[in-house]
């Protein structure tokens, strides 16, 4: 017992040393990553090169009896004191307005505009302007729990300091390229538009907290800046793949509540004509304009309708938050809501988040841009099993024409399911995606009587996957 106790002292002993570690590694990231970033902001390309002239005359020139390099020293530091004096009597003031899009996508160029005001009296010249992200720097829980897609590949030190993995996450918590904009001149109490292009790497909210008006000094070393508050925000869609023309197996099934099903409430069909009332009809089938002329109870006669229904469905289910694996699965799904025609017929989209979920489009019902918007938001499920999302899907799948199964792998809880839909007689289209280490070939399985509505899509081969179907 002695000796079970001692190993388990020594084990929280170590749990907590190495923890320690990790959050002394972090703070000293976010330390030199803001210092970095406020340099970068702050000096022109020239100041830099002045600075770092600065401490390299510093350091050689520490014994003055021996070196000149003193009198280098001497000279820039004044250089940087006058550059830095003169910001801090910049006193322009700005206003600003930002024009952005509905939405961007992933990979593409997102194009907008900023209107700059000029609220003083003089022409403000040789303006930059700077965005700035609501958040740049991931969390210490983010830094612990984030696995980069190259971690394989590093050697044991890199893997225990994380450098690479920071490095990565911040490239990801920004989500988005950015780059400093020339503002044109502007007249005294005037406007100036400035138009800004950047590439999105990320989907979800894009959050802007504010705009920096900067203005380098005459000697072009040193920036002011100029603040302004304003929050704003834009949805990024995930990336989506062209895809060839598809056409799912499948005929019209019978839907309870008919086309109303996909424009109102209620269960009524679509209309066919009127008749005499029959005891036992409902009351709000009632047509009253054509009691009130007849004399007598006439209702609306409805027939079922028989129409075409898919379900697209969204595996989220893995143990950590960002995978590239289920970011191409999102894609691919993107890809399929972009590109089916839902006019005349419907589209179940089905994954769990904090619950199960299922949105349908098509016929009156959400439209492609809204089932866009929920897979931009879409994320991973980490404290449930995959059990959770086949009742969902079993309970619909008698009005189901078809169904496209977008996997994360290809497990037997997985292959359970798609086994259960096949007894249903339901037609299924299965993607699964895979990295690199997966075998080129996966076991058909439940799919060995059509393998080829079993696709493999490996991670950077997806569109080459996708133009098999």
């Amino acid at each position: 017992m002695k000796s079970i106790r001692k190993t388990l002292t020594l084990y929280r002993r170590i749990k907590h040393h190495h923890l320690m570690l990790k959050r002394l590694l972090y703070f000293s990231f976010a330390f030199f990553s803001k210092r970095k970033r406020r340099y970068a902001r702050r000096f022109t390309g020239a100041g830099l090169l002045v600075l770092s002239a600065l401490v390299a005359s510093a350091v050689v020139g520490l014994d003055t009896t021996q070196t000149i390099a003193y009198q280098i020293f001497t000279f820039l530091l004044f250089l940087f004191l006058g550059s830095m004096v003169w910001g801090f009597f910049f006193r322009a003031r700005f206003s600003v307005e930002r024009k952005l899009p509905r939405f961007g996508t992933v990979g593409e160029r997102l194009h907008y505009r900023v209107i700059v005001e000029n609220l003083t009296r003089k022409r403000q010249t040789g303006l930059n302007l700077l965005e700035n992200l609501e958040s740049f720097l991931p969390t210490f829980d983010e830094f612990l729990s984030a696995p980069e897609p190259d971690q394989r590949r590093r050697n044991p030190v890199d893997r225990a300091i994380g450098y690479h993995r920071w490095q990565w996450l911040l490239s990801r918590k920004q989500g988005v390229r950015l780059r400093e904009q020339s503002v044109p001149p502007i007249a005294p109490a005037g406007k100036a538009e400035v138009r800004v292009e950047m590439v999105p790497t990320r989907r979800g909210h894009l959050r802007w907290a504010g705009l920096t008006i900067a203005c380098p000094d005459p000697l072009g070393l040193f920036k002011a800046f100029y603040g302004i508050s304003a929050p704003q925000s834009v949805l990024i869609l995930p990336r989506r793949y062209p895809l060839p023309p598809i056409e799912l197996p499948g005929t019209r099934r019978y839907q309870p509540g008919g086309v109303s099903l996909a424009s109102s409430v209620g269960d009524s069909q679509e209309f066919l004509s009127m008749r005499d009332y029959r005891p036992g009809d409902p009351l709000r089938l009632i047509h009253w304009r054509s009691w009130a002329k007849t004399g007598k109870p006439v209702v609306k006669e409805y027939q079922d309708e028989f129409f075409v229904r898919h379900a697209l469905i969204l595996d989220t289910f893995q143990t950590v938050e960002y995978s590239e694996r289920f970011e191409e699965a999102v894609s691919v799904a993107s890809s399929f809501v972009s590109t089916m025609e839902t006019q005349e017929t419907l589209l179940d989209l089905m994954f769990v988040g904090t619950e199960a979920y299922c949105f349908t489009s098509g016929r009156g019902l959400a439209s492609t841009d809204k089932m866009l918007e929920i897979l931009a938001s879409v994320t991973a499920c980490r404290d449930k099993p995959f059990s959770v999302l086949p009742p969902t899907v079993l309970a619909r799948a008698s009005m189901l024409s078809g169904c496209i199964c977008v996997l994360l792998t290809w497990d037997e809880k997985r292959q359970e399911l798609i086994s259960n839909l096949n007894a249903l007689g339901v037609p299924l289209l299965v993607l699964v995606v895979t990295d690199s280490t997966t075998p080129q070939a996966l076991d058909p399985g439940p799919m060995k009587g059509s393998p080829r509505n079993l696709v493999q899509l490996q991670i950077g081969k997806i569109q080459e996957g996708l133009a098999q179907l």
